[in-house]
């Protein structure tokens, strides 16, 4: 399908002239003299780019820019003007403007920015579907993955959303645990009321106890008038306690208190207001080990974890790397426009075989890290930080003895099993191209699938 080009100037020459111009390089074109024309054009066809003129008789390109965005949000669209200003560039460009262009311009630049909007348009619509076809199939809300554990963690949380039951989430720095509590609370009854979060270890005790459960005016010093604290703001809805083990254990006796009575008191006050919240807490330590060392007290932690959702760590999930780092590369080539389209071999291999301290964050950090100073197509080893290229050259699992047919086919299911059968990761690990390894296995007889 021709792409549809719609060109918008009330100057009749430059815009029969431009659709002369695409016209020949296989557009579709339709022109307009104003907004109002442009607006009546939208009723009857959708457009893929438009080229808009800043000056219109009864508008500005801006107005209509926003107009093209809001009936149809994955429009390009390039404004052109006779009259260059820094500050109508800028704003356009927060308005969704993909390129700003100063009159007279060549018309070899207008049709290389034209191809360049095509290929956006057609990245965002790739990306899309990616994450509709990543969420249907491998996901959860926010959340990749499609190892047998992560399986099991939205299995949970699908099944405890729609109570009213607390939830633990217990997982290291890194491993997810607020985008399984969006989950939690997208899934609740509660999603139409606000999820409000708290980070207990990034404010100190003064500031947790009065953005938690708010003060009232003359409480302490600077407290100029009532205010509600997150507590209350979460009425209806959910409240994260981000790291819980840190809080100070006599503001735990108090949150105790409040989950008991189901109302809670500001800071120098002494009326009860009701609340009605659902509690998701968090910590990266294990929780016994905090229970036993004072820094969460025990009748807190048996109110807070009536059901407990381990997130694992990505060391113990490496063949889901293959899916995040997929996922990752797309949102951020996308988001940094960037020509990456994949990761050679060995990049990939070291990828698999780094035991990720920080977990799907740190290798979030790394491929954005890799698709910001790539230089070609493919992410290499020289793109990927120091850490992960400190151990040498990569083993494969080669077997010592038989012929090399024999150790070839073990190690490629070797390979495949190291990976639970992850195509992409198994050709990674051999230093393979995927349609390589299908070869291998058609040959030597080895199944598509775990048998």
């Amino acid at each position: 399908m021709k792409p549809v080009v719609l060109v918008v100037d009330d100057e009749p020459a430059l815009a029969e002239g431009l659709r002369l111009i695409l016209e020949r390089e296989g557009y579709v074109v339709e022109t307009a003299l104003s907004t109002a024309e442009a607006a009546a054009r939208l009723d009857g066809r959708d457009f893929s780019v438009a080229l808009v003129d800043l000056v219109l008789p009864d508008g500005d390109g801006i107005g209509l820019l926003r107009l093209l965005k809001n009936r149809d949000p994955d429009i390009e669209v390039i404004i052109m003007t006779g009259y260059g200003s820094i500050s109508k560039a800028v704003e356009a460009t927060k308005e969704g403007a993909f390129y700003f262009v100063t009159k007279p311009f060549d018309p070899a630049e207008m049709l290389t920015l034209l191809g360049k909007a095509l290929e956006r348009r057609g990245l965002l619509a790739e990306t899309s579907d990616l994450k509709r076809q990543l969420a249907e199939q491998m996901g959860y809300g926010e959340m990749l993955g499609g190892s047998p554990t992560m399986r099991r963690v939205f299995e949970l949380i699908d099944s405890v959303a729609a109570s009213d039951a607390n939830v633990f989430i217990v997982g290291e720095s890194g491993t997810g645990k607020e985008l399984a509590a969006n989950a939690l609370h997208a899934k609740s009854p509660r999603a139409r009321w606000p999820l409000i979060k708290i980070n207990c270890a990034a404010l100190p005790k003064e500031l947790i106890e009065s953005e938690l459960f708010g003060h009232v005016k003359g409480a302490f010093t600077g407290a100029t008038s009532d205010r509600p604290g997150l507590i209350e703001e979460a009425h209806k809805g959910s409240l994260l306690l981000d790291e819980i083990t840190e809080m100070p254990p006599d503001l735990q006796a108090k949150l105790l208190r409040v989950l008991e009575d189901r109302s809670v008191r500001r800071l120098g006050g002494n009326r009860a207001v009701p609340v009605d919240f659902r509690l998701i807490s968090s910590t990266n330590r294990d929780p016994e080990a905090a229970v036993r060392d004072g820094s969460l007290r025990q009748d807190l932690y048996f109110r807070i974890n009536t059901v407990t959702v381990e997130l694992p760590p990505l060391r113990e999930k490496a063949h889901d790397i293959p899916l995040l780092v997929k996922g990752f590369l797309d949102r951020f080539r996308l988001k940094h426009n960037r020509p990456v389209e994949g990761i050679d071999p060995e990049a990939f291999r070291r990828l698999l075989s780094y035991r990720w301290p920080g977990n799907v964050r740190e290798l979030e950090h790394v491929i954005e890290r890799a698709v910001l100073v790539a230089r070609g197509r493919e992410v290499t080893t020289a793109d990927l930080p120091e850490a992960l290229n400190a151990g040498g050259p990569l083993p494969t699992a080669i077997p010592s003895a038989g012929s090399l047919e024999e150790i070839e086919r073990l190690s490629i299911v070797r390979a495949l099993e190291s990976t639970g059968w992850n195509k992409q990761a198994a050709a990674a690990i051999l230093g393979l191209r995927r349609p390589t390894l299908y070869s291998k296995m058609s040959r030597h007889n080895i199944p598509q699938r775990r048998t």
